[in-house]
């Protein structure tokens, strides 16, 4: 029942939240920067959970255009994001198209804040939408952030990402900028969804230039796990 309960508050509160802000949005409508005003509203949701999130090497955020690739681990993750999207300032999301259509309110604030949505049925069409975006990331100075394994997956490690990314990475010389969530150790998926820290570690950009999809998706995944592994051991010891 905790888990139920606590489950209904967040969405419940983030469908409240970001529905309030419509009205706002509509003013400015595909604007990316109204995402920095979504994840500011919803601070207050972390701490009816009981979940704290600590940023570290904040500087590595700051760099302009490129691709932010984060591991997913649960619904929480949302949570997550807001905790860096001031940082990162004019960024935007990639979202499954199903989305729009299934989360009521949110999938209109969705696309009042610009978020890229990707039929993923189709992937000749969702990579070249993709491709597209990349390509005016520079001349836009936006950043693009995407959850490179897919599908989240609360199983205690980084699952194999997908090839998209770092497509887009390499043929629009991009830098990936690897961004890792430590272990949600106080959520177990229809259990248990105790109070909880998340630790946030911003690594260094890795450079696409002169690289293959293939080595700069092996070496992201490499660098993250290793963050992964360590920041998890770190946070679970707390718990």
């Amino acid at each position: 029942m905790k888990f139920y309960t606590k489950f209904f508050i967040y969405y419940g509160l983030l469908v409240v939240t970001t529905t309030l802000l419509i009205p706002i949005f509509i003013f400015r409508p595909r604007d990316v920067r109204n995402c920095v005003i979504v994840a500011k509203a919803c601070s207050y949701i972390n701490k009816l959970l009981g979940v704290t999130w600590e940023i570290r090497n904040r500087e590595n955020l700051r760099k302009k255009a490129c691709i932010i690739v984060v591991n997913h681990q649960s619904a929480v993750d949302v949570l997550g994001l807001h905790q860096f999207w001031p940082l990162i300032s004019k960024a935007n999301v990639v979202a499954k198209k199903e989305l729009f259509y299934l989360t009521g309110p949110i999938g209109i604030v969705f696309w009042l804040c610009g978020v890229i949505c990707i039929d993923r049925r189709n992937p000749d069409k969702a990579r070249s939408d993709l491709n597209a975006v990349a390509c005016k990331l520079k001349e836009e100075d936006t950043k693009l952030v995407i959850f490179p394994e897919g599908t989240r997956r609360n199983n205690g490690k980084i699952n194999p990402f997908r090839k998209g990314a770092f497509h887009m990475a390499v043929n629009a010389k991009l830098d990936i900028v690897p961004v890792v969530f430590s272990s949600q150790y106080f959520l177990e998926t229809k259990k248990r969804f105790d109070s909880g820290k998340v630790i946030i570690t911003a690594l260094p950009a890795i450079s696409t230039d002169g690289a293959s999809v293939d080595e700069v998706m092996e070496k992201t995944y490499k660098v993250m796990d290793e963050a992964f592994q360590a920041s998890s051991a770190e946070v679970e010891e707390w718990g």
